[in-house]
């Protein structure tokens, strides 16, 4: 089975964190039968039988923090899970011009419940959208210089760690390993 592994603030060859061969390393050494990065900001596919792709990443992660001082969470979402969130087209309604990013963040099992959504930041620059069980769907706007943050909202309201990926990346994502 294939499985993605979204890191939080990761970017590949920075300050403590991985290398894409070590990212790739820790998975194929933790179990995987295959690892591939996926650009550079901390997303990886890997194929792992179904019951072992929670071992795989916590095994993956504890190498990465002894490796090169990661010290940030993952999440793990199946392959096929996510081609099901793409076919659903969250952002179908929505003006791509109008917005500087269309967005999912992964939330953490144990994240607090959310208000009833949709909802908007206090700036008026993230806007959550929608929710399945794991997942948020927002838009962010470029307010002067800045863009709106999905993560750091969402951090603030679930007090838990959270994970973000534009949107394109995901779709690109399941468009190559689904």
């Amino acid at each position: 089975m294939k499985f993605a592994a979204f890191f939080r603030n990761v970017n590949l060859g920075r300050a403590n964190c991985p290398s894409k061969s070590q990212l790739e390393q820790a998975f194929l050494d933790a179990g995987a039968t295959d690892a591939a990065s996926f650009l550079v900001n901390g997303t990886l596919v890997f194929s792992a039988p179904a019951a072992r792709g929670d071992r795989v990443l916590r095994s993956a992660v504890a190498q990465l923090e002894q490796v090169c001082g990661l010290k940030e969470p993952a999440f793990l979402r199946r392959v096929d899970d996510l081609a099901t969130l793409v076919a659903i087209e969250p952002f179908a309604a929505i003006d791509r011009a109008a917005v500087y990013e269309c967005c999912v963040t992964f939330l953490a099992p144990r994240a607090a419940a959310l208000p009833a959504l949709p909802m908007s930041s206090r700036r008026g620059d993230v806007e959550l959208l929608a929710r399945t069980q794991g997942e948020v769907f927002s838009v962010s706007r470029k307010l002067g210089n800045t863009p709106g943050s999905p993560n750091a909202l969402l951090e603030k309201i679930t007090a838990a760690s959270a994970t973000t990926r534009a949107w394109n990346t995901l779709a690109r994502l399941v468009a190559r390993h689904a």
